[in-house]
């Protein structure tokens, strides 16, 4: 029963809690809930996270997700060095200066070496308006199904 943790470069607001939204919305989908039972988020730096009051996820993920019935992560943003401390079997980066969280044990991939259009950074969509939401999420759509693929999981 693996374990994954999405990390994002810097704020958690956008990438990351989409991709974790996602990935958790396509496991259920998929009847594989049982099989996942930890799946989270969290960013390197804490540009977003303020030791008194942590950001919510950026309002244009959280309309992207409503709109595609993906329900959002309740978490605000939080910083992977001090992501809920359990260990995570798998790490997926979403870009080359997303570094290993300390002590970490987890197998590190970019989330992006999954993307079957072989698109390997998963975007910010942060600057790009609505339009980056939407190849955000359906980039991290694809990602997560061949994910789950290739831990064995595909034609459930």
């Amino acid at each position: 029963m693996p374990s994954v943790l999405f990390v994002c470069l810097g704020n958690n607001i956008c990438r990351s809690p989409m991709a974790e939204a996602v990935f958790r919305h396509v496991v259920n989908e998929m009847g594989l809930a049982d099989e996942f039972p930890v799946i989270d988020s969290a960013g390197t730096a804490g540009y977003r996270v303020v030791r008194l009051s942590p950001q919510p996820p950026d309002p244009g993920r959280a309309a992207t997700c409503r709109k595609n019935g993906v329900p959002r992560p309740a978490h605000p943003a939080q910083e992977s060095h001090k992501a809920p401390l359990k260990p995570f079997d798998y790490n997926l980066l979403h870009g080359p200066r997303c570094i290993q969280p300390k002590g970490s044990k987890a197998v590190v991939k970019l989330f992006g070496d999954y993307d079957p259009k072989g698109d390997r950074i998963i975007r910010d969509p942060y600057y790009g308006g609505q339009d980056g939401f939407d190849r955000n999420f359906a980039q991290v759509s694809r990602c997560s199904r061949a994910f789950i693929e290739s831990l064995g999981f595909g034609g459930h």
